[in-house]
């Protein structure tokens, strides 16, 4: 008999049934049943089937695998550029973008507080341009929620992980804007905790940013797993301190994945 076929209520007394009856052989042949020998059901919150949580915290990255642009970076550049006669093409903008993004930062955090110091070498290098008036609408572009989405569903995941006792945590190396741009796109109440790098004086890879993020959600390293998209700052990270990753647009590539890898539905 299966506890899927019964109501709560009805298979509570069959458990404890079964469970005296065990002690009770037990004892029989001096045995005592110890805690680890008794089965550990794991109940849905939410309505539906039963579901089985293969990891009890989720942690995710965000600026490119939780928040996507909604345009590209080299598109916005130049669109907003135009009025402060900015000549590079999307094509070299977005060349520039990566090369400077790529480039080693000398400070110990490139995101210290807003993060302005870093972003605006990044725009100039990536431009070419370096008019302060250009850089601070680029800036505060960025800084609302629709210049962001929020995956495919992203969102009904999250709160059906949320629902079925999975911890959510995210974890990001990123500016102050963040709490504002999760607000924005009303996924801030989601999380148990945000790990925010310019906050803790943490970033990813280091093991501290993801030790912070543990102990914020109550979860065990090895009870947790960790999607992003950088090889190094996300998969070699969290693997350091015993995490599981999965590399956003690599191991996962939609949140309905990371959503079946997580919960399972119990037949």
């Amino acid at each position: 008999m299966e506890a899927r076929f019964m109501s709560w209520s009805h298979y509570s007394r069959y458990l404890s049934s079964r469970l005296a009856r065990k002690a009770a052989k037990a004892s029989h042949f001096g045995a005592p049943i110890t805690m680890s020998q008794q089965p550990r059901i794991r109940m849905s919150t939410g309505p539906g089937a039963q579901k089985r949580r293969l990891y009890d915290g989720l942690l995710l990255d965000a600026g490119g695998t939780l928040l996507q642009l909604a345009k590209p970076v080299e598109e916005t550049y130049a669109s907003i550029g135009k009025k402060y006669g900015l000549v590079a093409s999307e094509s070299e903008i977005k060349q520039g973008f990566r090369r400077a993004f790529a480039a080693p930062w000398p400070e110990k955090l490139r995101y210290q507080g807003d993060g302005r110091p870093f972003w605006r070498l990044i725009v100039s290098e990536a431009t070419g341009c370096s008019d302060t008036d250009y850089f601070e609408e680029v800036y505060e572009h960025f800084a609302h929620g629709n210049a962001w989405r929020l995956p495919k569903g992203a969102y009904e995941t999250l709160h059906d992980l949320k629902n079925n006792g999975v911890k959510l945590a995210v974890v990001s190396n990123f500016d102050t804007r963040l709490r504002k741009l999760l607000k924005d796109l009303g996924a801030s109440d989601l999380f148990d905790a945000t790990v925010i790098s310019s906050e803790v004086g943490y970033e990813k890879p280091t093991p501290e940013i993801f030790q912070i993020a543990l102990d914020g959600i109550g979860v065990k390293a090895s009870k947790a797993v960790h999607v992003g998209d950088d090889e190094k700052a996300d998969k070699a990270g969290a693997n350091a301190v015993g995490i599981n990753c999965w590399l956003w647009g690599t191991d996962v590539k939609s949140f309905a994945e990371i959503h079946k890898q997580i919960l399972l539905e119990d037949q």
